[in-house]
């Protein structure tokens, strides 16, 4: 198998700031309704005849945001296709870099609604474009590694924004406590800006537009190995995905062929299916209201925010984890055992919320917290970075921006529909509402176990034989006859017997 190559690893690792944009902008409202001087600055309040009137606020910032985000997603369908990954993530920066500060200078209630509806279409490209792109620059043995790093960004959004907001929450000028993180969202996207020229194109994307010179040039430097010094990885990687896409090029490429076709139909019903139940499951509810569960659990003052912190802390380092041991592991156990966790974790904090919340019983409102710590940690080791992982990965070429956007499409559709009524559903029914997201979770483990397929360790090219499409060249069913004749055509296009960009004798 193709090796990691530092310069595949760096690539990665800075194109993950994409979702590390996406994972600061949607986190850091949660820190901002933790701080006192938000509710004076806009005249809300959590108690009183006003308390309906805030959860209701609450809910509809966050719901348009995921509705941009729902939206931004929907438009990946087709600026990839059309414009290449690279420039769709350079597009999905500049709109959070806009987004972001306007959520930052925001004057009213109105605006803010407003506002934070264009960054959310603006992270919602980010973190859809990132999954597609991680993919297809990744070698087949270490994708599950690569790629996770986009799960991985988006948990660093995460504990950045926590962080921050903890320490705000000193700061001596009210307005300065809330607003300097809305702020800081702007700081992710620029960088990317900044650095996204030297950033190569996807090759799978270049071969499909018909420049397969660049995308060899690209091939080699990602996968170059001093332990091959005559490439014939990257040579044998390079001649698998360029047969298959000029045989995929064959195919309709429309949104509803997709819908018309069972083997897409197939694996549109599996990525949105399994990002919904990831959704589904309720860590978004967790994460965005977590300073009002905590305070329901009798903290107060910067202990919401610290624990918020602490329990992201966890989310983000058991996301690392969940990178190391995928490609071991594969996907399909690991998404398995994290639907299970996450149902029994869900189940016992329900229970225990529903006897301990709002009493004096300490030991009981910490068995609660023990129990969101676990949940984050079955969430994050088994589910966060896979469903990302395994969904851009079931996808052809030629459908694999479509198909994500579907999915994201899905999972924002999913955030909307839980996070609109979480604040108020929190204040009226209380742990009633914990057990939508026990029976979410039940449900996505029985779905998961009974039609998920296992993609770890073959090439983006091999996934389609599991789906019952061509492959054009298998190297992982290929028997030694048939690896030595694709490698013998290879070597004779190499020699120039044949016109192909490998060496591109002919053609200068």
């Amino acid at each position: 198998m193709v090796a990691t190559s530092a310069y595949n690893l760096s690539i990665v690792m800075f194109v993950a700031l994409s979702s590390l944009t996406y994972g600061y902008a949607f986190s850091v409202f949660s820190t901002s309704i933790g701080q006192v001087g938000f509710y004076e600055y806009f005249d809300l309040s959590t108690t009183g005849p006003r308390a309906g009137y805030t959860n209701s606020m609450l809910g509809a910032i966050n719901a348009l945001f995921s509705a941009g985000a729902a939206f931004g997603a929907l438009s990946i369908a087709w600026l990839p296709d059309w414009m290449g990954r690279k420039k769709t993530i350079q597009l999905a920066a500049v709109v959070s870099l806009v987004g972001g500060a306007l959520v930052a200078g925001c004057a009213t209630i109105p605006m803010l609604v407003v506002v934070r509806l264009i960054q959310g279409i603006g992270v919602g490209q980010c973190i859809t474009i990132t999954p597609v792109y991680l993919s297809e620059v990744a070698p087949p043995a270490r994708r599950g590694f690569l790629a996770g790093q986009n799960a991985v960004g988006l948990v660093t959004g995460y504990f950045i924004a926590s962080w921050v907001g903890y320490g705000t929450y000193f700061a001596k000028d009210a307005t300065f406590a809330w607003r300097f993180p809305l702020a800081l969202s702007c700081l992710f996207p620029l960088i990317l800006i900044v650095g996204s020229p030297w950033i190569p194109e996807s090759p799978r994307w270049l071969l499909w537009k018909d420049r397969a010179d660049e995308a060899w040039v690209i091939t080699e430097r990602l996968h170059r190995d001093p332990r091959d010094p005559g490439q014939t990885q990257a040579k044998e990687e390079f001649y698998q995905m360029r047969s298959q896409i000029e045989f995929d090029r064959t195919q309709d490429l429309s949104m509803w062929y997709m819908f018309k076709k069972p083997s897409l139909r197939h694996r549109i019903l599996l990525s949105c299916g399994i990002l919904f139940g990831g959704q589904a499951c309720g860590p978004l509810v967790v994460n965005n209201y977590s300073v009002l569960i905590y305070e329901n659990l009798g903290m107060s003052g910067s202990m919401p925010l610290l624990m918020y912190a602490v329990y992201v802390v966890v989310g983000a380092s058991v996301n690392v984890i969940a990178a190391f041991i995928m490609d071991r592991v594969g996907r399909r156990p690991l998404l398995c055992i994290g639907f299970l966790s996450t149902t029994i974790a869900m189940s016992v904090e329900t229970a225990l919320v529903a006897k301990f919340a709002s009493t004096e019983n300490k030991g009981g409102n910490a068995a609660a917290v023990l129990f969101l710590f676990l949940f984050v940690t079955g969430y994050g080791v088994c589910i966060d970075s896979t469903a990302f992982v395994y969904c851009a990965e079931v996808y052809p070429t030629m459908y694999r921006a479509k198909g994500m956007a579907l999915g994201l499409f899905v999972y924002y559709v999913g955030s909307i529909a839980f996070l609109t009524p979480a604040a108020t559903a929190m204040a009226n029914i209380g742990w009633k509402f914990y057990l939508v997201f026990v029976a979410c979770s039940f449900v996505a483990f029985v779905l998961t176990y009974f039609f998920a397929v296992e993609t770890a360790r073959l090439s983006l090219e091999e996934i389609n034989s599991l789906f019952g499409d061509t492959v054009v060249v298998n190297w992982t069913n290929a028997t030694a006859e048939e690896k030595a004749h694709i490698d013998e055509v290879i070597a004779e296009k190499a020699r120039g017997e044949h016109v192909d960009v490998i060496e591109n004798n002919d053609s200068q």
